[in-house]
């Protein structure tokens, strides 16, 4: 029971991940793989606030939102505004140099991590994170499926469909790009409030560019650009790990090889299903199908 509990933890912080991030990349359209540097400002925010001033643990997390949206236009405020291309390039670096920058950072540990973190619940730890998890996984998802649905969503996705003939209609498709980029970014954070809070311990190992391989590869196999797409995605790709821990290979050949079962499903996806496993509204509809 702890081992499914501890797997339900995860699977509803990814969902969050995987959500969040599907709200910049697949409705959006905009190209980032710097989605766990936000995830990992949230963790070290709750980190700081929560081992050296002592935070309530809801302050944290949300102070973990406005972290990671803080940051977030500091890469897409100056890359946006050229292309959306560079959005990516910068992301690269951006993600790899705020790494760098927390591993020199002795008020957070460095880079052997920051330990210490309070335990901020009572009974069965691995079951009540679960519900904690899951609850706020269907929060974002449904918040995600509202905004979306709604008039500002439309709005989204026609900037993302052809965004020249949504500035032909007078629209400010810069400051759409800028808000749903800070909106998902800060959601990402919340995901690394909730990790720091369970772990009770963050390093920057933690968030490296594998972990953007394994967010992209959840929007893309569930669906990018569809509300449910990346719960599924997310779900597959917890329990894929899983069954190959039951090969009981060395630890020195399971990172390289989850590394290469991800970015094989992104491209095996992208080329024979694109819409991934749950199609998008716009390529069910395409296909005469229902979303």
């Amino acid at each position: 029971m702890e081992y499914v509990a501890s797997l339900l933890v995860l699977v509803g912080l990814y969902v969050i991940l995987a959500s969040s991030f599907n709200l910049i990349i697949g409705f959006g359209g905009l190209i980032s793989i710097a989605h766990p540097i936000f995830f990992a400002l949230g963790a070290y925010t709750v980190g700081v606030l929560s081992t050296q001033f002592g935070l309530h643990p809801v302050l944290s997390v949300a102070a973990g939102f406005g972290i990671s949206m803080a940051f977030s236009f500091m890469l897409s405020l100056p890359s946006l505004r050229i292309s959306g291309d560079y959005l990516l390039i910068t992301s690269i670096g951006f993600q790899l140099g705020l790494l760098e920058i927390i591993k020199n950072l002795d008020f957070v540990g460095g880079a052997s991590g920051l330990g210490g973190i309070p335990n901020v619940v009572q009974g069965n730890r691995n079951l009540v994170f679960a519900g904690i998890a899951l609850g706020v996984a269907l929060v974002v998802v449904l918040a995600i499926r509202a905004l979306v649905r709604g008039p500002y969503g439309r709005a989204i996705q026609a900037m993302r469909d052809d965004e020249l003939a949504f500035l032909a209609l007078g629209r400010n498709a810069m400051n759409i790009k800028i808000a749903i980029f800070a909106l998902g970014s800060g959601v990402a954070g919340i995901a690394g409030g909730l990790y720091a809070y369970y772990y009770q311990y963050v390093t920057p190992d933690q968030f490296q560019i594998l972990q953007s391989a394994m967010i992209l590869t959840m929007v893309v196999v569930g669906g990018m650009g569809s509300v449910l797409g990346p719960v599924v995605g997310a779900v597959l790709l917890l329990l894929l790990p899983e069954a190959i821990t039951f090969l009981n290979l060395p630890s020195g050949i399971m990172g390289p090889l989850q590394g290469v079962i991800f970015t094989s499903l992104v491209i095996l996806f992208l080329f024979l299903r694109p819409q991934g496993l749950v199609a998008s509204a716009k390529g069910s509809a395409a296909h005469g199908g229902q979303s």
